[in-house]
């Protein structure tokens, strides 16, 4: 059963278990035919990974002719029968359809990334292709994917169908599911909140949703979203708990055979939701064939730090990259304002980039060990003429990567820019960073230069709330890197938490470039908070859910190396926190980073992992941590 709201949930130490046991079960697994009955009115198709694992059933309404789709775990409800559907401008495939036949196969892939929850990762699907046919004989492949973190299904059509007119997919949750939302914005920077599925106000949501049910918790994702396709979002109504795929465009532009994106449903406990890589896995294989110049890292943002002014500066900059060196952080990002005169460059002219300062900058910047990240407006690359000006010229300056701006639409032809730039920034050795984008939906697999994306009401907004950044964990950051932009220590008054929540933000919140909003004098004045920067990677071995419960508490272990570090955020009043260090076995020296009376304190234990321990937590508060393996006379985890 999941948690109940309001009580503070430890993740169980069988929870890693049965995770253990499910991936040895999928090594085991082989391509078993769908199961298959036909009763009185319809067809009935199970496809599962393995025992104990997320169980899709698709039925075949003899009478109508329509497809559904229910999810189950380990016999319990978690997606209840749903209408799966697609209509063209030339076949209507939600009904009247009738089985033809099914073929079966064992997806595996091994693959590596750049950034992410873990960079070794292991695919084990089992997968149904089940084909139907209308009257008039048009085809219709419906594609199920399982595995032991959650099930996956995409229509595949042929060409001569025409344009895609929408979709009748729709996901029916138990009206008394929690849910946890975030309302729709084209930036994908609504904050979350929690309702039951019913209850939910109506209006359209963000389609990272996360349903608590008695089959445990799923998240609702998409995947391999291209330009061949369209942005979903779940539109509801009150009242109700359906939320229904609606896509960004009314018609979508279709001349060639068609694989619509993936609808993912992450499920599992909260352990193993928060843990998935589910929507990667989906994802095609990298189109990058040598990956070896793309290196995450932590990142001097220098935006909040003094905004547009010290866009403009090459003095201020310079100041900026002195900082990341003196810290050793690999990269410092120039945001608005480098290479605005009124509105923009005027690229036409042969000279313009003999005038911008840029490349004084990152020569500076290399000869201290410093990348050089540049922000651009959209609008600056929106053809391929602009894009043939910007992004050499940027390689051969020598900056390291891009933050690309206000493209706010998941429209078609919105992502047709999208694959154009990324193929364009990979060819040009440009790291990128999306703002005002789409979120990811396993663009970091196919696209590894791809580090962080916002899609998120992070660090710039004035109306956070605590509680939403204890959702953020299992719901955003669940499906791809997030640039959340931690450590905006200056910003008090205009966060909703305390200094040590901020630090443990770094961890808590995964992105390959991890960006520091912070000033250096707000650095310098909390020593503690700056030490622990210094120490923080942005690549990580692998990622475990220590404890915590949506919209009220979060903690997170990350791997690099031999270290694991510890963030967590809390939302609600002081209290003493139970952390269970689950990080595997032996002795550990544990570094903690907490509020105290006077400022932010450090403490040291070395406990046995398995062990408890407890931290002090203030209002909206939390902590950061290190450990390390401990043996006679290791006395800090700090390198």
């Amino acid at each position: 059963m999941p948690s109940q709201p309001g009580k503070r949930s430890p993740v169980s130490r069988t929870a890693a278990a049965l995770c253990a046991a499910l991936v040895a079960a999928l090594l085991t697994a082989v391509p078993a035919r769908a199961e298959q009955d036909i009763g009185q009115r319809e067809h009935v198709w199970a496809v599962s990974a393995a025992a104990h694992a997320p169980r899709a059933r698709v039925s075949l309404d003899d009478t109508t002719g329509a497809l559904s789709l229910s999810v189950s775990r380990g016999g319990r409800t978690v997606i209840e029968p749903s209408p799966v559907g697609i209509v063209t401008e030339r076949s209507d495939f939600s009904q009247g359809l009738r089985f033809l036949h099914l073929k079966d196969r064992l997806v595996s892939e091994r693959y590596r990334t750049k950034s992410g929850k873990r960079l070794e990762r292991r695919v084990l699907m089992n997968e149904t292709r089940l084909s139907f046919a209308t009257a008039a004989g048009a085809r219709l492949d419906l594609v199920v994917r399982a595995a032991a973190d959650g099930v996956a299904y995409r229509y595949v059509l042929p060409a001569g169908y025409g344009d895609v007119l929408g979709e009748t997919s729709a996901f029916n949750l138990p009206p008394d599911a929690s849910a946890w939302l975030g309302a729709y914005r084209v930036d994908n920077e609504g904050q979350f909140a929690q309702y039951t599925a019913a209850t939910a106000p109506t209006r359209e949501y963000s389609d990272q949703a996360l349903f608590a049910t008695d089959g445990g918790y799923t998240l609702l994702a998409e995947s391999d979203l291209t330009g061949t396709y369209s942005g979903a979002r779940l539109a509801h109504d009150q009242g109700t708990g359906t939320y229904r795929i609606k896509l960004a465009d009314d018609r979508i532009h279709a001349d060639g055979p068609l694989a619509t994106p993936w609808r993912a449903m992450v499920t599992g406990d909260l352990a193993t939701v928060t843990r998935s890589t589910f929507t990667d896995d989906l994802a095609p294989a990298s189109k990058v064939a040598d990956a070896s110049w793309i290196r995450p890292g932590t990142v001097l943002w220098t935006w909040l730090a003094g905004g547009r002014a010290a866009g403009q500066s090459l003095g201020a900059q310079k100041a900026y990259v002195d900082y990341a060196a003196a810290r050793h952080w690999p990269y410092e990002a120039v945001d608005a304002g480098w290479y605005f005169k009124t509105d923009a460059w005027d690229t036409t002219d042969p000279d313009w980039q003999k005038n911008s300062w840029m490349p004084q900058l990152v020569d500076y910047a290399r000869a201290k060990g410093v990348g050089i990240i540049v922000w651009l407006h959209q609008r600056d690359l929106d053809t391929p003429e602009e894009r043939s000006q910007w992004l050499p010229t940027l390689e051969r300056w020598g900056v390291k990567g891009v933050k690309i701006d206000f493209m706010n639409s998941e429209a078609q032809s919105m992502l047709q820019w999208y694959d154009a730039v990324l193929a364009e920034t990979a060819a040009h050795h440009l790291m990128v960073d999306f703002h005002g984008s789409t979120v990811p939906k396993g663009i970091q697999r196919t696209w590894p230069q791809v580090m962080t994306m916002e899609g998120v009401g992070g660090e710039e907004k004035r109306t956070n709330s605590a509680g939403h950044l204890t959702t953020l964990p299992f719901t955003r950051n669940v499906i791809g890197s997030m640039d959340f932009t931690p450590g905006g220590f200056q910003r008090v008054g205009l966060r909703p938490n305390s200094d040590a929540a901020e630090v443990g933000l770094t961890v808590a919140y995964e992105s390959g470039l991890q960006m520091f909003a912070g000033t250096p004098e707000s650095y310098d004045t909390r020593p503690l908070a700056r030490d622990f920067l210094d120490q923080v990677p942005a690549a990580w071995d692998d990622t475990r859910l220590l404890a915590g419960h949506p919209g009220q508490d979060a903690v997170l272990a990350r791997r690099s190396g031999d270290r694991w570090f510890l963030g967590g955020v809390y939302a609600g009043v002081a209290h003493t926190a139970d952390v269970p260090l689950s990080i595997g076995r032996g002795r550990w020296l544990v570094e903690t980073v907490r509020d105290g009376a006077d400022g932010l304190v450090q403490e040291r234990q070395v406990l046995r992992g398995g062990d408890t321990f407890s931290v002090d937590v203030v209002a909206n508060g939390g902590f950061a941590g290190i450990a390390c393996p401990w043996r006679p006379g290791v006395t800090t985890c700090y390198r």
